[in-house]
């Protein structure tokens, strides 16, 4: 019969503690809290053994543990133990013991940590699971969270993030509103002015997506205004000629100033899906002039 490994002998030590009945000298808190530095033992050894599964098994009985002794640290930081040694190829488990950690630390008013752990929820919701509503969620309560904590740069981050899924999920106007908080605050620092440019290019996408070329005429407008550099950008330049092909229901014209546009900048997937997208409205409208 093999031996048993010293994870193995910690977790039977834990759980035998957990369950064992309190002496007349020995309160209920005491007992759980050894378990919990058993549970906390046996999980770094079975990390060490590269059995992640079974590490995070023992940091979540460790967080009950520490849950029962009232200590609330202690428990948000043993679930995201927890939720890191899931991480690793168990993430439906991983969102879990990250929603754990979340709720101790929204109780505890550490927001700023709690919008880094729902960050990370919403990374694997997109990365792992390919679930856009769900990433798009946590990525807004993040921002949220962020921006109440005066980290406007890392909250304006998770918002351009979540305009971008929005924008994917055929959500435009939620999206265009998004892109246009993340352009003004973008535009109030000269770190961040640059990127502002790609901003409402995005926005200006979303509006000819949705087909509302009254809008997007009149963005590109009021963008011109708020940056009198805009309209001379490459961007704005790339938008009007595009209006131009869609009002005119050219789809010829509409191609070559995409594939000029992407020989000088070359577009990402999200923009060349959203093309795509506006393309395909081109050739079901054909009567559009």
């Amino acid at each position: 019969m093999p031996s048993k490994s010293t994870a193995q002998i910690l977790l039977e030590k834990a759980d035998k503690k957990a369950n064992s009945s309190t002496g007349w000298f020995s309160s209920s808190s005491s007992k759980f809290e050894e378990a919990g530095d058993l549970y906390q033992q046996a999980a770094n050894s079975f990390k060490f053994d590269k059995l992640f599964r079974e590490a995070g098994d023992a940091f979540s009985k460790e967080a009950e543990c520490r849950e029962k002794c009232n200590e609330q640290n202690d428990a948000a930081n043993a679930w995201w133990n927890a939720a890191k040694a899931y991480k690793r190829g168990f993430p439906d488990l991983a969102i879990q013991a990250l929603s754990q950690t979340v709720t101790h630390l929204t109780q505890a008013g550490r927001f700023r940590q709690a919008a880094d752990r729902e960050k990370e929820i919403a990374q694997i919701y997109l990365q792992d699971q390919s679930d856009l509503r769900r990433a798009c969620e946590s990525f807004e309560r993040a921002g949220e969270w962020y921006a109440q904590e005066d980290a406007a740069a890392t909250a304006n981050a998770c918002f351009k993030d979540a305009a971008d899924l929005h924008a994917e999920l055929e959500e435009y106007q939620i999206a265009i509103v998004r892109y246009d908080e993340v352009a003004n605050h973008s535009l109030g620092s000269a770190l961040t002015k640059y990127s502002v440019k790609d901003y409402w290019l995005k926005a200006l996408l979303c509006a000819l997506a949705s087909t509302d070329y009254v809008s997007a005429r009149r963005n590109l407008h009021r963008y011109g205004q708020m940056d009198s550099t805009f309209p001379s950008t490459r961007e704005a330049k790339f938008v009007t000629a595009l209006l131009e092909a869609l009002e005119e229901g050219n789809e010829e014209a509409f191609t070559n100033v995409v594939v000029e546009y992407d020989q000088v900048t070359k577009l990402d997937n999200w923009k060349t899906a959203i093309l795509l997208k506006i393309k395909r409205d081109i050739q079901q409208a054909p009567g559009l002039t």
